[in-house]
């Protein structure tokens, strides 16, 4: 077996509370894997913009997850910073600014993401530019396609290439379009791109906002793909963060038994939740799995996870696990 460093400092070091509940989890992941199955990853909060892609990108093209849930801001943030990284400006002092401080970030067309400003101009409207023309032609020829659809024909096409700004085996849209990994957007309209997609719709360039396929039709999708996966794989749901990124996907079990009304629905065979979101059964995003048992989401015996701290640190020490590096 190669040398795993990280994996070995993991396994020497983190003994108690999170650091052990990050251990069993990453355990846990592997273990589904080798006993056939098959991972969903959710990504919730500024995973992309927090270059996630560094660690998720290789887990993809090793077949370590088998498809995603993410947020709209999630998918297309992965390709601003593809394009736009040397643009980006960190606040290391986030915490000290005052309204007039926000104020001039504004000015200069900063959007801030916690100590990271993404630039307008050079990510946001270059991006607008080159997947407006995919709505236009799409909206005229009468072609509809779901919001990553049109990300990854952008990405394949190689029509951004010369701009990208950081290694494109970084970006997890990247690995995920030449794997033609199964996505789901659910919420895509509060994006960026989004709001873009109506602003055009209102001016008229984009006749037909159905050109772009929303949120019901992803549920039919993915139950789709859930049912067909599941029958021959347990399915574990790796989830990072709370809100629709994991609400949205984890509900296909429940739907498929108790509103379509199908028999031998298989539940989700792994459940782990990477939140700073303090334990509570007021608030969706942190409740414990035990509660998903009633909703009919996981089962008794599902093996269920809760590493309580930052994201940006432990996904890619699991991954690392996991990948054996």
């Amino acid at each position: 077996m190669a040398d795993s460093p990280i994996k070995d400092f993991i396994l020497a070091n983190y003994k108690h509370f999170n650091g052990a509940a990050l251990v069993d989890a990453a355990r846990g992941y592997v273990d589904l894997l080798e006993g056939g199955g098959k991972m969903f990853v959710t990504l919730a909060g500024a995973m992309s913009t927090a270059e996630l892609g560094i660690s998720l990108a290789e887990m993809i093209r090793r077949d370590k997850v088998h498809a995603i849930t993410c947020t709209g801001a999630n998918l297309e943030e992965d390709v601003f910073n593809l394009v736009a990284h040397d643009h980006y400006e960190r606040v290391p002092n986030y915490r000290d600014l005052t309204p007039q401080d926000e104020q001039r970030l504004l000015e200069r067309q900063l959007n801030r993401v916690t100590d990271t400003c993404i630039p307008e101009e050079e990510a946001m409207r270059h991006i607008e530019r080159k997947v407006g023309q995919l709505w236009q032609e799409a909206d005229r020829s009468g072609k509809r396609q779901f919001p990553h659809e049109l990300l990854y024909e952008l990405l394949l096409s190689g029509k951004l290439a010369e701009s990208y700004q950081i290694d494109p085996r970084n970006s997890w849209l990247i690995a995920a379009a030449e794997k033609s990994l199964p996505m789901f957007v659910p919420g895509w309209e509060d994006s960026t791109l989004g709001n873009v997609f109506a602003a055009h719709c209102i001016r008229g360039d984009v006749e037909k906002p159905t050109t772009v396929r929303g949120g019901i039709e992803y549920m039919i999708e993915l139950a789709r793909w859930y049912r067909e996966v599941s029958a021959e794989s347990p399915i574990g749901f790796f989830q990072i963060g709370g809100g629709i990124a994991g609400d949205f996907p984890i509900c296909v079990v429940p739907m498929l038994e108790q509103d379509l009304r199908l028999e031998g629905v298989r539940k989700w065979s792994y459940f782990c939740q990477i939140s700073d979101s303090t334990t509570s059964y007021g608030s969706y995003s942190g409740a414990v799995p035990n509660e998903k048992i009633t909703w009919g989401k996981l089962a008794t015996d599902t093996p269920k996870f809760i590493v309580e701290s930052d994201a940006t640190i432990v996904a890619p020490l699991i991954f690392a696990y996991v990948l054996e590096r």
